[in-house]
């Protein structure tokens, strides 16, 4: 299995430690798919900035390939973070020099190597995924009420996206509403309340990994990318859901994404 991350990045400071680290959906996930022993590549852009370095020496040395990361003037993408609690909590966001980010032909060329693209909300290719000929992982975050989904959903076929406010048959009737042909799986992660998946036909549900909570960010990300390694291997939505929450489990132990 080869996986490409596509779009945003970004530096996640932490305001009240003053600690910076780099993140961002697509960042995060290639990472853990190296983590998890599959080969991965991000395709992005960066500021010439300090974090834009960073940021990139940081995931190159976790392994991923960054052959096809852009380097812009201007500055790299900044979350302000603040811990409450065990949560993280996002602040002010300077989308920074990904304002401008697009795929380019070359990219495409490049992701049709792989074996699957992963990418999210606001990584600024949803015009662009109609181009896409292998299997497309996206992100909604906790978007669920984005026009995104409209626009992406047709050119999917792994839906991911998180909500702990809503109870459990409010999600699965909104999955069902969701559901749109060529889909393979909807996934809905709940925080602490586990994960719900969607077949079309069947609902799956998932359970937390018990584990002491140091800093929840990257959990997310962390259970998309253990899904889809062991979903691309097992086709077992179940064991899938499984992997994903052992995998997050993992990341929520330390602070940072990674």
């Amino acid at each position: 299995m080869k996986v490409v991350c596509v779009g945003d990045n970004c530096i996640d400071y932490y305001t009240k430690t003053d600690q910076a680290f780099p993140g961002g959906n697509p960042v995060n996930v290639a990472v853990y798919c190296q983590r998890l022993g599959v080969q991965s590549s991000y395709i992005g852009v960066v500021g010439n900035d300090t974090f834009g370095k960073v940021l990139l020496e940081s995931v190159a040395s976790k392994g991923v390939d960054i052959s096809h990361v852009r380097v812009m003037d201007g500055n790299t993408a900044v979350t302000q973070v603040e811990i409450i609690g065990n949560d993280r909590v996002f602040g002010e966001y300077d989308e920074g020099v990904l304002a401008d980010f697009r795929v380019t032909s070359e990219d495409i060329e490049f992701i049709h190597t792989f074996e699957v693209m992963v990418s999210s909300l606001w990584s600024k290719v949803e015009y662009d995924l109609e181009k896409i000929d292998i299997p497309i992982a996206f992100d909604f975050a906790d978007k669920w009420d984005s026009k995104m989904w409209e626009l992406v959903l047709p050119h999917i076929q792994y839906a991911f996206y998180s909500d702990d406010v809503h109870e459990i048959e409010d999600i699965k009737e909104y999955m069902i509403r969701k559901w749109y042909d060529g889909l393979e799986v909807l996934v809905c992660t709940r925080g602490d309340k586990g994960s719900v998946a969607y077949d079309g036909h069947t609902f799956f549900k998932q359970g937390i990994i018990e584990c002491s909570v140091v800093d929840t960010m990257g959990a997310g990300d962390s259970y998309i990318a253990g899904f889809l390694v062991e979903y691309f291997g097992s086709k077992d939505v179940k064991s899938a859901m499984v992997a994903g929450a052992k995998n997050s489990a993992i990341t929520i132990g330390y602070q940072g994404a990674w």
